[in-house]
């Protein structure tokens, strides 16, 4: 009678076992082997943060000598053959050098302090394999050489002047940010659930000073906030369960954060209405209204989308005796300029222009104050995976140079556009539907931070993730 084998072969010991798999290097290791192999892990862990605390000190012996910078020397010359004209201009610029010496230093500095919280995260939970350590490995490295090359200023002089002036070139700041293609799961990436480690089809987001992290958490029915590098959320609104009393939320997706007034304000979706949570104390500002998300502009006027009537109105909150200014769409459902289809997402700039995410037109509208129809900024090309082309665009974005990101709900990547361009850029994802770091399964919620990391909820994959800003 045949007996039934269950064993392998050992990549270390090369004989048939009982093996386990790594999860870092796909090999197969009996018990005894497998011991060894996480402990020549740990070693290399350990090496990699001998280099990363050698490499803290050289961060910190740069610091201490800021004034030892080349340029400055050339400077220093330059005063001491130079009248006191000249010796005042000298003082601007070596101010000026310290300042983006120090200022690239600490930029350093923040990207060398996440990454060795991930050592120590590492070491405490002793949860890590060999795509991790590569990953700290190439991140050292990409640090190391912004250090020892910090930027590409140098000393422009003028021949023509009376006395050979001199300025401080500073490297042109680049409006086309990049982001590391690999996301940081920030919230949730426990699968979907409702456990406080958990979401479930997260929508509307918003990231504070802090880093803190709001989350609609829709198909929970609450709204939950993360704390910077916390491990799991804290409900702030909804914690009743479903349903429509004051005190539930039904699918909420868009949320504001109103930082002034300490509360935040909520398209309660299903109940039908737009709801402003503060401290625990609840009031409706919106009945009726098929409302998914919301915008507010510099002076406290409420944007919301009206999903059904293809339009975006606006609000004065606290004055209840108005139905709202149509501000974008009414014209009926279809594809002019002057009309949406299933509009969503909601973007409003510091000049009262209003963009919509036209979701079922696969396109981003751009409406100016007081306009009677809108331009196309994004998409517009019909539905599609090509650089001109959006599906189901979601949440929207546009920064202080007027570069709009759009979460490109059907194609699973977010996508920057600039207004007179013909077609966008990838930013991130796209890379087909999948769980990987460098993937996405339906992005929606779109949100930056002060630094200008961008956070993305992932909603079909039950998270937020996060891509740090590069350069």
């Amino acid at each position: 009678m045949a007996k039934a084998n269950n064993k392998t072969l050992c990549f270390a010991c090369n004989e048939d076992k009982i093996t386990y798999t790594c999860k870092g290097c796909l090999k197969e290791f009996c018990l005894t082997d497998l011991t060894e192999h996480q402990q020549r892990l740990n070693e290399e862990l350990h090496h990699i943060t001998d280099d990363f605390n050698e490499f803290k000190e050289k961060i910190n012996r740069q610091k201490l000598n800021l004034h030892g910078h080349s340029l400055i020397k050339q400077i220093d010359q330059w005063d001491i053959i130079s009248s006191e004209k000249i010796q005042r201009k000298a003082k601007d610029c070596t101010e000026i050098v310290i300042e983006s010496s120090q200022t690239c230093i600490n930029h350093i500095e923040m990207k060398f302090n996440n990454l060795r919280e991930q050592i120590q995260r590492f070491q405490k939970e002793n949860q890590f394999n060999e795509i991790n350590l590569n990953y700290l490995r190439n991140q050292l490295i990409e640090i190391t050489e912004q250090l020892n090359n910090p930027s590409t200023i140098y000393i422009h002089q003028n021949p023509q002047s009376l006395i050979d002036d001199i300025l401080i070139i500073l490297p042109k700041k680049s409006k086309f940010n990049k982001w590391n293609q690999n996301a940081i799961t920030v919230t949730g990436g426990y699968g979907e659930g409702q456990q406080l480690n958990q979401l479930s089809q997260p929508s509307g987001i918003f990231v504070d000073k802090e880093k803190n992290i709001f989350i609609g958490d829709h198909d929970n029915h609450r709204i939950i906030a993360w704390k910077y590098n916390a491990k799991e959320g804290q409900i702030i609104a909804g914690e009743n369960g479903e349903g429509d009393r004051m005190d539930q939320l039904d699918g909420p997706t868009g949320i504001i954060v109103d930082q002034q007034s300490h509360s935040i304000i909520i398209a309660d979706l299903n109940n039908r209405r737009v709801v402003q949570w503060m401290n625990q104390n609840q009031q409706i500002l919106i009945h009726n209204i098929d409302c998914s998300y919301l915008a507010m502009d510099k002076s406290g006027f409420l944007y919301v989308n009206d999903y059904k009537n293809n339009e975006v109105r606006r609000w004065r909150i606290g004055d209840h005796n108005n139905e709202g200014i149509v501000v974008a769409g009414g014209n009926g459902k279809g594809t002019q300029l002057n009309q949406l289809n299933c509009p969503t997402f909601i973007f409003v700039d510091k000049d009262q222009s209003v963009y919509v995410s036209d979701s079922s037109n696969d396109r981003v509208m751009k409406w100016r104050k007081d306009a009677k129809q809108g331009r196309i900024v994004a998409g517009g090309n019909g539905e599609g995976r090509n650089l001109n082309q959006l599906s189901s665009p979601a949440g929207v974005i546009v920064d202080d140079l007027g570069q709009i990101y759009v979460a490109d709900f059907g194609n699973d990547r977010v996508m920057r556009w600039c207004e007179d361009k013909e077609e966008g850029e990838l930013v991130v994802g796209g890379n087909g539907v999948g769980y990987q770091s460098n993937q996405l399964n339906g992005p929606i919620g779109l949100s930056f931070d002060d630094e200008g990391n961008l956070y993305v909820a992932d909603y079909l994959n039950h998270r937020i993730e996060k891509f740090e800003i590069i350069c």
